[in-house]
């Protein structure tokens, strides 16, 4: 076993977002995985780890060996996980420890569901509301919506931020899914819009939530130097439940992220792009403000100030977020990462926000239960 200091991502790949019928959870990865190694240049014999992520409309017991089958790959570390909506980050740091201590030399990752056209949209309340706390939360039917709703009504009280605040992260979310040939939702929204939506969960409207969607990403890890680098990796898990949460300004995702600041060996202030989980409007405020780069209720002064546009200081989930490019389960998270490493290896087309050299991709998983910080740097910063 030989010992590699760095572990590089050398190819990523999606399949469209949004309604995709009579396409199945298998179908969506291997289509995504296949696409990664062939962008990649990889054989499939030489991938030697494969981690997979859980899929709710096909709960297979060994979903990373069944993949594994299903490509034809031998890997000699296969791995399933679930970590909630942090289970693509959490799986891409573990393909980076893997690759760091020679256990593999090149892992696949790959998420995917048929999230939308699979499963009834009642069956996909219920299942996900399963991260509520069944004693106290499911019993008065506890939904995530709901759980987010409750959140964002003591942040916005506490924080001072208003509905309007809120609204305008969904605009600009769509604003770039607009440019995105993959994304779900693509119809240009107003702040008006926002507010005249259909109530959801007091005060989230439904252009405040992520829609559910078919989707599939897939990346590659290696130690081959490839174009870009994971720096650094850090997590926190402080809660499962909401009723757990001890302050709605410290979840964890601050302490996630030091973790992989001291790793990477980075200051806060040293990034030039962001990938921020934004499952609901409120999500992408709170963690913006816990991990410092708005100060506490000014989130969407910084927006107004252009700061999280593509031609400023920290452009903002440029492909659309899962508000906009969609929420596929484990994928949709994983696409913010996919995002990062094109806007760093200068490949994301007609989004390329100029030359962006470092990157910060944050997934929360639960009711911001489990986070995961992943920093990245194009191969010239590196």
């Amino acid at each position: 076993m030989t010992m590699t200091k760095h572990a590089y991502v050398q190819a990523v790949a999606n399949t469209a977002f949004g309604k995709q019928p009579g396409r199945s959870a298998v179908d969506l990865m291997l289509e995504a995985a296949t696409q990664v190694l062939r962008t990649g240049g990889t054989a499939h014999d030489a991938i030697d780890g494969v981690l997979c992520g859980y899929a709710t409309t096909f709960p297979h017991l060994m979903l990373a060996s069944f993949m594994s089958e299903k490509l034809g790959l031998r890997p000699t570390y296969a791995h399933s996980m679930q970590m909630g909506g942090a289970t693509g980050a959490g799986m891409i740091m573990l393909a980076r420890l893997l690759v760091q201590s020679g256990q593999c030399r090149n892992v696949l990752v790959v998420a995917g569901e048929n999230r939308l056209t699979g499963q009834a949209v009642d069956t996909s309340i219920q299942t996900l509301a399963q991260v509520g706390d069944a004693a106290t939360e499911l019993p008065n039917g506890a939904s995530v919506p709901a759980y987010y709703a409750l959140l964002a009504s003591q942040y916005m009280h506490r924080s001072g931020l208003q509905r309007e605040d809120l609204a305008e992260f969904s605009v600009l979310m769509r604003s770039y899914a607009t440019q995105h040939p993959d994304a779900h939702l693509t119809q240009p929204i107003t702040v008006e819009d926002v507010l005249a939506s259909k109530p959801v969960a007091t005060p989230l409207h439904l252009l405040d939530c992520c829609p559910i969607s078919d989707g599939a990403v897939a990346v590659l890890i290696s130690a081959d130097e490839g174009p870009v680098r994971i720096a650094g990796a850090g997590q926190a898990h402080q809660h499962q439940h909401l009723s757990a949460l001890e302050d709605v300004y410290a979840t964890g995702a601050a302490a996630a992220f030091g973790r992989a600041l001291n790793e990477a060996g980075m200051q806060g202030g040293d990034f030039d792009y962001l990938g921020i989980y934004d499952s609901f409007t409120i999500t992408l405020v709170m963690l913006l403000e816990e991990l410092g780069f708005a100060p506490r209720g000014e989130s969407a002064r910084v927006l107004r100030s252009g700061a999280f546009n593509a031609d400023g200081a920290l452009p903002l989930n440029t492909h659309g977020g899962l508000l906009s490019f969609g929420h596929s389960g484990v994928a949709g998270g994983m696409a913010h990462f996919v995002e990062a490493f094109r806007q760093l290896a200068g490949l994301a087309g007609e989004r390329q926000a100029g030359r962006r050299r470092s990157a910060l991709v944050h997934a929360d998983g639960g009711v911001l239960s489990s986070h995961v910080s992943l920093i990245l740097k194009s191969g010239e910063a590196a």
